[in-house]
């Protein structure tokens, strides 16, 4: 491939780069049941949203996990995959460290897509950015509020709009569990569209609690292109160990997940 057309295709896969912060394909979910009147207002679920979502990142020490990246291509001028496993500290209250394990597939696509996806990552947690990246009313409004009344518990259903188009936020629907008032599944866009061959891109993020809190377990990209090529882009994370402060006594305990 020329090496003009290698500069086009990594532009058409300039995927989402906030799509590892946080996550329209069917996973299968538990199916919902008939839709019924919410039982909290829409101001309320928020405020109960972001107050639950702070008391757990103050409680969160730190925590470790393996992902699986992986991103196939299909469309002009060619085909291409490529997928890296990564190991990942935590450490609170901002900083995150990444070892790759292995990758296969395209180099180009490891070292200009997927390892990209863990530089931006390290600088949404920089201080200046963090404030940005978080789901609540300075980032985002919160337009309307469905209750789901079904078997997994995630049903309070946000419509959410970003207040500036940066790469850090999207648009679409936020799925909140109903007894923790964490968020279980998000299916967005980008608020910014990442490059000019990306028509549209399609995003759902999935997440299970793991001890006390709530940490993605599968994310899904899928952009197509203007040239009619289509690039989907998986993340998996497995193998949590979490460290978690117990304030009353001071001790730190390790919680160990799927």
């Amino acid at each position: 491939m020329a090496l003009r057309g290698y500069g086009r295709l990594l532009s058409i896969l300039a995927v989402p780069v906030w799509l590892s912060l946080t996550a329209s394909q069917a996973f299968g979910q538990v199916p919902a049941l008939p839709v019924t009147r919410a039982q909290l207002t829409l101001p309320q679920v928020v405020e109960k949203l972001v107050s639950r979502n702070a008391q757990r990142a103050k409680a969160l020490e730190g925590y470790k996990g393996k992902r699986f990246y992986q991103l196939d291509y299909v469309g002009f001028p060619s085909g291409l995959h490529a997928d890296m496993t990564v190991e990942m500290t935590y450490d609170a209250p901002g900083t995150k460290q990444f070892r790759v394990v292995s990758q296969n597939g395209s180099k180009l696509i490891v070292n200009r897509v997927l390892k990209r996806l863990l530089d931006t990552e390290q600088e949404a947690m920089e201080v200046q950015n963090r404030a940005g990246v978080e789901l609540n009313s300075s980032n985002y409004e919160f337009t309307a509020l469905n209750y789901e009344r079904n078997n997994s518990g995630c049903s309070y259903v946000l419509t959410v709009e970003p207040k500036a188009a940066t790469k850090f936020l999207y648009r679409g629907r936020v799925w909140v569990d109903d007894k923790d008032f964490a968020v279980c599944r998000i299916e967005a866009e980008p608020a910014k569209n990442p490059s000019f061959w990306i028509r549209k891109t399609a995003i759902r993020h999935t997440y299970e609690k793991v001890g006390e809190f709530w940490l993605p377990v599968e994310n899904q990209s899928v952009s197509d292109t203007r040239l009619d090529g289509r690039a989907t882009l998986t993340i998996k994370y497995t193998d949590y160990e979490i460290q978690t402060q117990h304030f009353a006594s001071g001790t730190t305990t390790a919680t160990p997940g799927h």
